[in-house]
């Protein structure tokens, strides 16, 4: 028997591989404040999954082409006048998973079980889920890598972006579909509702530690791939859903990230104010 044929091996090279993908990703979506985007994205996969089921395709294929929608949909209705990004994710959040709703309802005695997608399912990942994985992470982060310099200065100079010629829109549906594509290829491992936490919090607990992008990309690659090798080892070790354990140990590592840098910053100040006092004491 091959390495590859342990279900455990599998669900290890998968978790490292994804949480490495989503740490990458999640940079953006932190620095940019796209969580709410990325949230409906998670859920609005739901109606893609379910028409998928009825005609008998991949639930992959049919997830990442509802998300596409999604994604093209909020970035046209964020450009028109009037509109608010937040405004228009949320309606197409609530009409994504009425129309999954819609659809099951449809189907009497559907049977399809589901669970899987929105809770996660670690440890059926195939050979081909790890492949799937693995050059999604080679493309996103080359596509991050070469774009760098357009997706900052249009995320953090829109003015200055559009001034220099830059076309801001159009950059910005690369940045979303980049990160549908990383949703809905985590799915397997996280599922649906709970691929938000191992995007957003390597990120998020990266970001107190570095003022550089490249710093904090990496920390958050590291994190990520910790926090779903951790969470498959709680898994394992209690016996708990693994997509649950992989939630809650990526925001452990947020807790005490969050906690470290607070501790820091009350260290250095209290450093500042004792190396202070010399030279108050002498000055007359």
């Amino acid at each position: 028997m091959s390495w590859w044929d342990d279900a455990l091996h599998r669900a290890i090279a998968e978790v490292l591989l994804a949480g490495a993908l989503a740490g990458l990703i999640g940079v953006q979506v932190v620095l940019r404040r796209l969580s709410f985007f990325t949230m409906a994205l998670t859920h609005a996969t739901f109606p893609g999954v379910v028409a998928a089921s009825i005609i008998g395709v991949d639930i992959l294929l049919g997830g990442a082409v509802a998300g596409g929608i999604i994604a093209l949909g909020v970035a046209a209705l964020s450009r028109r006048r009037g509109q608010n990004a937040a405004s228009a994710t949320g309606v197409l959040l609530s009409a994504g998973f009425a129309l999954g709703a819609a659809l099951v309802a449809t189907q009497s005695g559907f049977s399809r079980d589901l669970s899987s997608f929105l809770v996660g399912s670690i440890l059926t990942v195939s050979s081909e889920d790890l492949v799937v994985t693995a050059i999604v992470l080679v493309l996103v982060a080359t596509v991050l890598l070469v774009c760098s310099r357009p997706l900052a200065f249009t995320g953090f100079d829109r003015t200055g972006a559009q001034a220099a010629g830059f076309a801001t829109g159009a950059w910005d549906v690369v940045l979303l579909l980049t990160i549908e594509i990383v949703v809905v290829t985590i799915v397997p491992a996280v599922g649906t509702i709970l691929a938000l936490a191992l995007i957003v919090a390597p990120a998020a607990a990266a970001r107190p530690w570095s003022g550089r992008l490249s710093v904090i990309t990496a920390l958050a690659v590291v994190l990520g791939a910790a926090g779903g090798l951790g969470g498959l080892y709680v898994s394992t070790r209690w016996n708990i859903a693994a997509g649950a354990s992989i939630t809650l140990t990526a925001t452990a590592l947020l807790t005490g990230s969050l906690l470290l840098s607070r501790l820091r910053g009350l260290f250095s100040h209290v450093r500042g104010c004792h190396n202070l006092r010399p030279w108050m004491r002498s000055t007359p």
